[in-house]
C-alpha cells in the first residue's frame, strides 16, 4: 500500500523538479543560440523585490528537501548557496533529486498522525502532516517553480503550459 505523504510529496516534487531542470536546459540554449549572456537569464526577476531566477530554482529545491525531511523525520539537510549560472542551477536541482532519491517510503509512515513543528514567520507553526504538505509544502514548491517559469517566459525563452505540465501519462516501461 502506497504511504499518501509519500506519494504527494516525494513524487511530486521529484516530477517537478525534472520539469524545472528541463525549463533551464530549455533557457540555456535559447541564451547560446541568441548569444545572450546566461547570467542575464539567471539574475533576471520579474520585479524588484521578488527573488531572481537563481533564487527561485534554490528555494523549490529547499523546499523539496526540507519538506520531505520533516515529512520523514528527519534532520533539515544542508544546501550550498550557488547559483551563478545554469550549470549551478543544474547541480542544485539534481542535489535535490538525487536527496529525494534517498528516502524510503517506510521513514514517511512515522508521519500518520504526527505533528510537524517549523518556523513560519516571526513564530513556530504546529500542524499535522498532511495540512504542512497541503497547506504549506506544495503550495510554496509550486510558487517557486511557476515563478521560475514566469522569469524565463517573460524574458522570451519559448515554453509553453505543456513545458510546466509536463507529459500526462508516464512511458511503460521496457
Amino acid at each position: 500500500m502506497t504511504n499518501a505523504v509519500f506519494e504527494f510529496s516525494v513524487t511530486v516534487f521529484e516530477r517537478h523538479l525534472k520539469l524545472l531542470s528541463k525549463l533551464l536546459e530549455t533557457a540555456e540554449t535559447y541564451a547560446k543560440d541568441r548569444e545572450i549572456e546566461p547570467t542575464l537569464l539567471v539574475f533576471s526577476r520579474l520585479y524588484p523585490d521578488m527573488f531572481t531566477l537563481a533564487e527561485q530554482v534554490r528555494a523549490a529545491c529547499n523546499t523539496a528537501k526540507r519538506s520531505t525531511a520533516r515529512l520523514a523525520g528527519l534532520r533539515l539537510p544542508e544546501s550550498q548557496n550557488t547559483g551563478q549560472s545554469f550549470a549551478d542551477l543544474q547541480r542544485r536541482t539534481d542535489d535535490a533529486l538525487t536527496y529525494l532519491e534517498t528516502l524510503p517510503e517506510s521513514r514517511f509512515a512515522k508521519s500518520e498522525g504526527g505533528k510537524i513543528e517549523f518556523p513560519f514567520g516571526s513564530g513556530v507553526v504546529t500542524v499535522t502532516p498532511q495540512q504542512y504538505l497541503t497547506r504549506f509544502a506544495l503550495p510554496n514548491f509550486y510558487f517557486h517553480v511557476t515563478t521560475a517559469y514566469d522569469i524565463l517566459r517573460h524574458m522570451g525563452v519559448p515554453i509553453g503550459k505543456r513545458d510546466f505540465l509536463g507529459p500526462m501519462a508516464d512511458a511503460p516501461d521496457p
